[in-house]
């Protein structure tokens, strides 16, 4: 239980700091490459540390299988959060030398997640939609991390220039496989698998079809427009976009057709989804237009105006926020009530955490997302820099969007606290928390070092190979 829960916690604290960077840029307050600190607080330090602790705990689940090995699922947030935090430092007091060595500290350990969970996958016979979207994310984070090293290297010593490609091209090439390979295909994997089991559908009719253009053509669109930015192919990048484009659309109508069809009571999640279908429709509006003029576009790396907030805050920030509304919840009631069930009065899942906190939160994301997709348009519309009269919309939105990660973050933490069988410090710093009092109240089973498990038939637990569970002090 405590691995993939540290790395929430962790994930929410980065965000916070990616926000508050966020308002920092709006009002030219952080010093050094501050925009490059909040692009990789947020992409990584949040969205790729959530997906590392969602696959090391669902992957095994999902799949009926066990977890590689649960101490390289620890290694990998220490070695991904350490790098992190220098890498972030050194951009933000004009250290690029140090860029190299920090972020080849983050690629061990995406690397180590990698191996972990292709491991993992590589124990079961025939992959499901969801299993073959995870498998290809991990092939996108193999590429991107490398082609990440090679921008910091060049950062600092002009690597690039002797290899024939531009650091332009580069960037292009690894952002576009950063949120549009790593990212985006395993929302799609997990969205297909969650948004019919806790909508309690099944795809049908056209939803097949919808499905297959996606699977193929968004990670041949992915590979085709990476490719035509890191060698400058306009026509490559152009049909990569159109691909890219095309799966978005399809998914976000398969999306809301299996909301639409819900056979269950409307959650925080559900609620999410739907603006996430929303966003995604919306942000193939906007970047079709760039996308279809200039795809290789430094300024069009994520589409058109409007496009980045609809893609990074509408889309990718709403899916994990309402996916953890019902992982969080779920992972403690696991370890704390499953076996309680038939013995005793328990409570649900979704009674875990606070309905008006997540009512709250909800609107606050959604008012501040749209203030801030607003002031991205206005800023494009009139062919300038954010300012002027985009400034003060945008502030207000990343200001509302700051407080509804604060009171999503209360929710979540108050879930953990309350309901938890261990201390918040053991679930977020595990081995290294300060011990707890003889007959305290809670209980240290829980603890993954103590031997967490999963459900569904998956255990995070290790394989005879060094890993297994220590016993419970």
């Amino acid at each position: 239980m405590t691995v993939p829960l540290r790395h929430f916690l962790v994930g929410l604290a980065l965000l916070g700091g990616a926000l508050l960077v966020g308002i920092g840029l709006v009002v030219d307050a952080v010093p050094g490459l501050g925009g490059l600190v909040h692009v990789h607080l947020f992409l990584i330090g949040w969205v790729c540390v959530t997906i590392m602790g969602a696959m090391t705990q669902f992957v095994p689940v999902w799949s009926g299988t066990t977890l590689r090995s649960r101490r390289l699922a620890s290694a990998q947030l220490a070695l991904v959060v350490g790098g992190l935090v220098g890498f972030g430092a050194a951009l933000a007091l004009g250290r690029l030398s140090w860029l190299a060595g920090f972020g080849a500290v983050m690629l061990c350990g995406f690397w180590t997640f990698v191996y972990n969970v292709g491991r993992t996958l590589a124990t079961v016979e025939e992959f499901d939609v969801t299993e073959r979207h995870f498998v290809v994310a991990l092939a996108f984070f193999v590429v991107l991390t490398g082609l990440g090293v090679l921008l910091a290297a060049d950062l600092g010593s002009g690597l690039l220039a002797g290899l024939g490609v531009s650091h332009a091209g580069v960037r292009g090439a690894h952002v576009t496989l950063a949120v549009f390979g790593a990212v985006l295909t395993t929302i799609y994997g997990a969205l297909y698998q969650l948004g019919t089991m806790f909508t309690q559908t099944a795809l049908r009719g056209i939803d097949h079809r919808l499905r297959a253009v996606e699977e193929v053509g968004h990670p041949v669109g992915v590979v085709g427009l990476a490719g035509g930015r890191l060698v400058g192919s306009t026509a490559l990048a152009r049909v990569g976009a159109a691909l890219v484009l095309l799966a978005a659309l399809g998914f976000a109508v398969v999306l809301a057709r299996r909301l639409s069809e819900m056979r269950v009571e409307r959650t925080p999640m559900h609620t999410r989804y739907a603006v996430v279908a929303l966003a995604l429709a919306a942000w193939v509006a906007t970047a079709a237009p760039a996308w279809i003029r200039s795809p290789t576009a430094p300024e069009h790396v994520l589409g058109g105006p409007g496009s980045a907030p609809l893609l990074l805050l509408g889309v990718v920030g709403f899916v994990i926020l309402g996916t953890l509304y019902h992982i969080v919840p779920f992972v403690v009631w696991v370890e704390r009530y499953s076996d309680r069930l038939g013995f005793e009065a328990v409570p649900m899942i979704d009674d875990l955490y606070d309905d008006r906190l997540a009512a709250a939160d909800g609107t606050l994301l959604f008012v501040g997302t749209a203030l801030v997709a607003a002031a991205d348009l206005l800023a494009g519309a009139s062919g300038t820099a954010l300012g002027g009269g985009a400034r003060g919309p945008a502030l207000v939105g990343m200001t509302l969007v700051t407080l509804g990660v604060a009171v999503f973050a209360v929710n979540a933490v108050r879930v953990i606290r309350r309901h938890s069988p261990g201390t918040l410090a053991r679930v977020a710093l595990g081995r290294f928390a300060a011990p707890r009092a003889v007959g305290g109240s809670d209980a240290v089973e829980s603890d993954a070092e103590a031997g967490g498990a999963g459900a569904g038939g998956g255990t995070v637990e290790g394989d005879g190979t060094g890993d297994e569970p220590a016993p419970a002090e």
